[in-house]
């Protein structure tokens, strides 16, 4: 026998509402959790604990990324590698020309270039051979670019395309080349001469001393 006491149907009717409202609320979480959630999502930064809400991962693996820049980068520097080539070679038709004494001295830069790579490593770690490599690195590049003017020098230096191409591309741009391996050529010589000078004078204070 059911009840039609107005009491009992209101209680009824609240009692079946909470029940609804708790069961929703543990199927569809609130704005709230969402974000929580959100924030919850992995990411590649540091610190590991960082809360990002809102952040979506990328959908691109790295070496894809690693396509898609690299390699419109790599066609650029060869385009105006190329490019730069033919424009210095109005002060330099050796270049053009693919003359054997110029090609020889920059077969040496294959050489020299991973040379440098190291000297900057042994800068940076501040290793005890850094002065050294530096020295012959100077000489090196010395020696060439005296080699690349004498050349050009004894075989009357006609290589310019107008006297503007001679003296901005030929001397003026090359002279770089002259003047900071001469720099550091003189820095690590006395660097070197500096440190053979104190262990000198220690031997000789420990010889007086024994």
């Amino acid at each position: 026998m059911v009840s039609n006491h107005p009491g009992l149907s209101i209680c009824t009717a609240l009692m079946k509402g909470s029940a609804v409202s708790v069961s929703l609320t543990n199927i569809a979480p609130g704005p709230s959790r969402k974000m929580a959630a959100e924030g919850e999502i992995n990411h590649p930064y540091i610190p590991r604990d960082l809360k990002l809400p809102g952040f979506v991962p990328g959908f691109l693996s790295p070496s894809t990324r690693l396509a898609y820049f690299g390699i419109p980068s790599l066609l650029v520097v060869s385009f105006m590698w190329i490019l730069s080539g033919k424009e210095y070679s109005k002060g330099d038709s050796r270049f053009a020309a693919r003359e054997s004494g110029v090609v020889s001295v920059e077969i040496t830069m294959v050489v020299l270039g991973p040379a440098c790579l190291l000297a900057v490593y042994a800068i940076a770690t501040k290793k005890t051979y850094s002065y050294i490599l530096q020295l012959a690195l100077s000489l090196g590049q010395l020696y060439g670019t005296a080699v690349f003017f004498i050349t050009s020098t004894l075989e009357g230096n006609n290589i310019a395309a107008s006297a503007y191409h001679f003296y901005v591309y030929y001397v003026f741009a090359n002279g770089w080349w002259i003047l900071i391996p001469t720099i550091i050529f003189i820095r690590c010589w006395k660097k070197i001469c500096s440190a053979c000078l104190t262990q000198e004078q220690n031997k000789t204070r420990r010889s007086k001393t024994g």
